[in-house]
């Protein structure tokens, strides 16, 4: 089993909502939804196009998905979800924006936040004495040759390349899309996400996903508010 500390808006969220409709999947109750309607894809191109989002659910990453370090126990885990979350006061981010990430499309801050990249950095310190090292072939999936030497630096002691000032917190909606598909792509997600794009995006809960087993879905475990009133949740 594989834990994550991610970022989650409330399953009954309308972003949550639209977003797994998009997916075709809602990682709170673990079920396949009907795709939204678009008059450009069809429904096997975005089942396609969305299967490896879809899969980890809609979230953006605070601490990347980990194997429990020996000693360690979900109950302490768990528990250490709890305080992190107390701790950390709810903000907003100003203004989201849909960009291309490289291959893929996500909603991402149109401008740094500070609280945000502060958030991540606390989830990656909190959480690290819970993980336990990358196997070799951990390692191997995450292309080192295709990092840069501070990217290897992080994936070597963190788990994970894309820490600290590498960071880019981001809502994944797809995987990697063809270039003779982005432009139809960037229209379609500009439709289907245009009440949410070009407005502030709430960060007021954190959410504990799980993978029961490699390659399997993950789904929301916890769902806790941020602030000193944070009593634990299970989605």
């Amino acid at each position: 089993m594989r834990y994550a500390i991610y970022f989650a808006p409330p399953s009954d969220d309308r972003l949550s909502q639209t977003a797994s409709r998009w997916l075709g999947r809602d990682a709170f109750r673990d079920g396949a939804l009907a795709w939204a309607e678009s008059s450009a894809l069809e429904g096997e191109q975005q089942m396609t196009l969305t299967a490896e989002p879809r899969r980890y659910g809609f979230h953006g990453t605070l601490k990347a998905p980990f194997t429990l370090a020996p000693g360690r126990s979900e109950a302490e885990l768990i528990a250490a979800f709890d305080e992190f979350a107390a701790e950390i006061e709810p903000f907003e981010v100003p203004e989201i924006a849909l960009h291309q990430i490289g291959p893929f499309f996500a909603l991402v801050p149109r401008a740094p936040s500070a609280p945000l990249q502060d958030l991540a950095e606390q989830a990656v310190r909190r959480f690290e004495p819970f993980r336990a090292p990358l196997s070799e072939i951990d390692v191997a999936r995450r292309n080192p040759e295709t990092l840069t030497q501070r990217q290897r630096d992080y994936l070597a002691a963190w788990g994970y390349p894309y820490v600290f000032e590498e960071f880019q917190f981001h809502l994944t909606l797809t995987g990697p899309v063809p270039d003779e598909m982005r432009s139809i792509m960037r229209e379609t997600l500009e439709a289907a996400f245009a009440p949410f794009i070009g407005q502030p995006l709430g960060i007021s809960t954190v959410a504990l996903f799980v993978e029961p087993q490699r390659g399997a879905p993950f789904t929301v475990h916890s769902l806790l508010p941020l602030g000193s009133a944070s009593t634990r949740k299970i989605a």
